[in-house]
């Protein structure tokens, strides 16, 4: 998935996954031909205005002082930055954020600690707004339930703005783009994004459950040869295991859970 998650990480990350794969390695590769593009958000529930223009200015914020950028370069090409967040947070308000810690270079686990670029930038956004942030790590397609019912503040998870979401809730400003890619092990006869919607193309597509990587393959492709699976981690083992054809998901976990499993 990315190149700033070490491969010890990546490996703990993985480790069901490439252990139960048999005598014979399957190597993975990412398709050259990106399968979608789309601007990441933060959820915030439709009644809470307030938090939003909150958020959206504190984006601002942190985007023109070059904190944002400094953050993505960590998570995506390895540059470090010296900016430590969330210092002194004794007896501040919470803010709740609900995240699926399961997609570096967005959210995961770095020992007993949610780490990613989500991460940082809403440890960026609650230093702005004077909060102490506390991360709430759940299933993905339970995130906007959350917020919706008040449980978590905000929801950030490489989350993508859609029209069928923005009937349930609010998005603030973008603060990243993604690329949907399609991870294929090596030698597989699909080469480009266009196998999977030829004539007569009966491929087995492995997503993360109420991902838009999900969402645009069943419209796609149709229900029946979408396989939905509670993390990516467990969509690329069907993969490894030959259980679907192929993994749609974000292009920067893909090319670490490549690494990982090529190594």
């Amino acid at each position: 998935m990315k190149k700033i998650v070490s491969i010890s990480l990546v490996l703990c990350l993985c480790l069901a996954l490439f252990t139960a794969c048999g005598s014979k390695k399957v190597k993975l590769t990412i398709l050259d031909t990106e399968y979608a593009s789309e601007d990441y958000a933060i959820c915030v529930a439709k009644e809470n205005t307030e938090l939003l223009d909150k958020i959206n200015a504190a984006l601002d914020e942190i985007t023109k002082d070059g904190t944002a950028k400094k953050i993505v370069d960590k998570y995506i090409s390895g540059i470090a930055h010296d900016l430590k967040f969330q210092e002194n947070t004794e007896g501040k308000e919470e803010l709740h954020m609900a995240t699926n810690a399961q997609f570096p270079p967005y959210e995961y686990y770095e020992g007993e600690k949610v780490v990613g670029i989500d991460a940082e930038m809403a440890a960026a956004i609650a230093d702005k707004l004077d909060m102490k942030l506390v991360i709430d790590d759940m299933d993905f397609d339970a995130i906007i339930t959350s917020v919706q019912q008040g449980k978590s503040d905000i929801g950030m998870a490489g989350m993508t703005v859609t029209e069928d979401r923005l009937k349930n809730i609010n998005f603030s400003k973008s603060y990243a783009t993604g690329i949907q890619s399609v991870i294929v092990p090596e030698g597989s006869k699909i080469t480009s994004v266009d196998d999977l919607s030829a004539d007569g193309a009966k491929y087995l597509i492995g997503t993360q459950k109420g991902t838009t990587g999900d969402i645009y393959a069943e419209d796609d492709f149709g229900a029946e040869r979408v396989m939905k699976y509670a993390s990516g981690n467990e969509a690329v083992q069907a993969l490894v295991t030959g259980k679907v054809d192929c993994v749609i998901i974000d292009n920067e976990p893909a090319k670490a859970y490549v690494a990982a499993n090529n190594k």
